[in-house]
């Protein structure tokens, strides 16, 4: 049996989220170094923004299929 690396965008977000959670529980505490913080920040800044595409992907997906659409619409490198 061959394991894939490979996630799906919904197992990519939940990871992605969480990871994000961690990052505001982290810079919540208020007693990290501020190059921790920023560093932090700046991971916590791009996460988001990984989060977003992939949401913006569902939801693209969503009104494809609710337009008949092209159903096998897969997530491109572009998309990322």
């Amino acid at each position: 049996m061959t394991q894939t690396n490979e996630r799906s965008p919904g197992e990519e977000y939940e990871t992605l989220y969480s990871r994000l959670q961690q990052i505001v529980e982290q810079l919540e505490t208020g007693d990290l170094p501020l190059a921790l913080a920023l560093a932090l920040y700046e991971e916590g800044v791009a996460t988001a923004e990984a989060c977003q595409r992939l949401l913006d992907h569902a939801a693209l997906r969503v009104r494809t299929l609710m337009d008949g659409g092209d159903q096998s619409l897969a997530m491109t490198e572009t998309d990322e």
